[in-house]
């Protein structure tokens, strides 16, 4: 078994009921893990992405029971802590869970994105997010601008939200 199978099956027992958790995570996986293929990653940075992306949002769980919500700050001071116990357990290297915890600590940062499994991971997640949300039409092509960079991430946010609008 796999990095990235381990934590998978680690993170559905993470959050055993929760349907809703379980199926965005595992569409920001998948969404996350064609991107980066797309895009020409490989090795460890795809590991890292795709480990980021499982695991991106495991702080809600925690922010819930100590501040009783899960907005995106919160998320990002409990995230790390929790994935570090997660993915210590399977001996992970150390340098690969250092950037997965960075990446949990800022994936609702959007200003200073400056690195590919970033940008991935973020878009991943605003193409799981645009339809979980019902994202209005405009909203859509905000982001698509401000946010979307990768030629890949933009093809999928066109050929999902904006096909018929352009």
């Amino acid at each position: 078994m796999t990095n990235i199978d381990k934590v998978f099956k680690a993170m559905i027992s993470y959050y055993a009921g929760d349907v809703k958790q379980v199926n965005h995570f595992t569409k920001v996986y998948g969404f996350s893990k064609e991107i980066g293929a797309m895009e020409g990653l490989n090795g460890e940075a795809q590991e890292i992405l795709e480990i980021a992306a499982l695991t991106h949002d495991i702080g809600i769980k925690n922010s819930k029971i100590k501040y009783q919500n899960s907005n995106g700050e919160n998320q990002q001071i409990e995230g790390p802590l929790e994935a570090r116990k997660m993915l210590e357990v399977f001996s992970i290297d150390e340098c690969i869970i250092e950037r997965v915890c960075w990446l949990i600590a800022h994936h609702h940062m959007y200003n200073n994105i400056d690195s590919i499994d970033y940008q991935i991971l973020v878009e991943a997640d605003f193409l799981v997010n645009i339809f979980e949300d019902g994202m209005s039409l405009e909203a859509i092509k905000s982001v698509r601008k401000k946010i979307f960079k990768t030629e890949s991430g933009l093809y999928i946010l066109d050929a999902l939200f904006l096909s018929n609008q352009q």
